[in-house]
């Protein structure tokens, strides 16, 4: 059986292999000249099931006002003339609830605990290397009120099982001791030592050739214009390069599925938020992360990642542009110098932006559309690195007719109508 997937970022190529490895035809096209050239490019790195939390809870919408008054803080809103960012916006705020605030964590953990184990089940198959590393995560709090507020993350993280541990500052620096030399500058951290870090983009390069060794080609240079319907079911998806027929198509082209969808009919809440990078090259090795450190006051990760540090962060709403912005670049500098202050060569850095496909709710949308052969894997906004194997997973199980292993009717699409 032929199917044909749409997007080479991490979430499209992991699909791939994993319907490739299902036994199934795949051909994968993609806008970019190789994989994982947009969104996956410079991610903050982390693979964080354990930080797997949606932006909407209780005390959000509040806490917006402040950042967007705050030139380092985490959000930006641009407005633009677009009533989907209006709608998407709408719904988010109706999802800052306590009670929807844990039913969607609860979701996303369970979905991204799934991910990392499919992908050190993945590693351990086909040796996989990608500058990984699995020394957990440090979520970093600078204030005792951050510290004070974590009751209902612990209380997921215990449901579910997720080992964690609350530390002072002496455990933090335990952990990352290049935290010794800004002691003064946080009071403690929630560590969650099963997380994991690594590049992305290498990820999928080198998963890229794996599925090609299964028999999985990719067109690339190719720009879909549009996806075709006959009697009811796609029937192929015409690009700049030609029509691509299949039996059965995957969607998972982040935040630009929704502008291919809704000419079908099928309008899914996932819109743009775009996030800054930069990678840094390491100076001072004693000085460095270890692994990701969470900067919780500016929402900024800060991840080793082999001989280069990445910082990555910010949520600024404003459509589908990509330019980059030097106040964005500020605060990222920022949150680095005042916890490593020694580890990297800041004017060696380069600087990149990308868009993340969110859900106002905050889990990915992954399973069967009305369409009988169409399938969506996309919507995982900042943990598109973090889902994409346990995603990938549950797409080919699902198209396989094999019940997944997870509650994948809790990701459908079906939860927003």
């Amino acid at each position: 059986m032929k199917v044909l997937v749409m997007g080479a970022g991490v979430v499209g190529v992991t699909t791939a292999y994993y319907l490739a490895k299902a036994g199934f035809e795949v051909t994968v096209i993609d806008r970019q000249p190789g994989p994982g050239l947009e969104t996956s490019f410079a991610n903050a790195g982390e693979v964080s099931p354990g930080y797997a939390s949606p932006w909407a809870g209780p005390g959000v919408p509040w806490k917006a006002v402040q950042w967007m008054l705050d030139r380092h803080g985490p959000l930006v809103l641009r407005p633009q003339a677009d009533p989907a960012m209006w709608r998407w916006i709408l719904q988010m705020l109706r999802n800052c609830t306590a009670s929807r605030y844990a039913l969607n964590k609860s979701r996303m953990v369970g979905v991204a605990e799934y991910s990392r184990d499919c992908l050190r089940a993945l590693r351990a198959d086909i040796g996989i290397s990608y500058d990984d590393r699995s020394q957990g995560t440090l979520q970093l709090f600078r204030k005792q009120s951050q510290l004070d507020a974590i009751g209902g993350d612990v209380d997921i993280l215990r449901q579910y099982n997720v080992p964690f541990e609350v530390l002072d500052r002496a455990g933090c620096i335990r952990a990352e001791p290049g935290l010794a030399l800004v002691q003064d500058s946080f009071v403690g951290g929630l560590r969650l030592p099963d997380d994991e870090t690594g590049d992305c983009h290498l990820f999928t390069q080198r998963l890229e050739a794996a599925a090609a060794a299964l028999g999985v080609h990719f067109e690339y240079g190719t720009t879909i214009r549009s996806i075709d319907v006959q009697s009811g079911a796609v029937a192929q998806v015409t690009t700049d390069k030609g029509v691509f027929a299949a039996d059965r198509y995957v969607m998972a082209l982040g935040s630009f599925s929704p502008l291919l969808l809704r000419p079908l009919g099928i309008d899914i809440p996932v819109y743009p938020v775009k996030g800054y990078s930069i990678t840094v090259p390491i100076t001072d090795e004693t000085s460095a992360p270890q692994s990701t450190v969470m900067d919780e006051t500016y929402k900024v990760a800060i991840t080793r990642l082999g001989d280069r540090i990445r910082v990555g962060g910010t949520a600024e709403v404003g459509g589908y542009q990509v330019r980059l912005s030097p106040n964005r670049r500020a605060t990222l500098d920022r949150s680095l110098i005042d916890l490593f202050p020694k580890a990297g060569d800041l004017s060696q850095a380069t600087f990149w932006s990308g868009l993340r496909p969110m859900t106002p709710d905050g889990p990915p949308i992954i399973g069967p559309t009305r369409l009988p052969n169409l399938h969506l894997n996309t919507g995982h906004g900042t943990l598109g690195w973090t889902m994409a194997c346990g995603s990938a997973r549950v797409v080919a199980d699902q198209m396989q007719g094999i019940k997944p292993e997870i509650d994948a009717d809790a990701l459908s699409m079906q939860r927003y109508l």
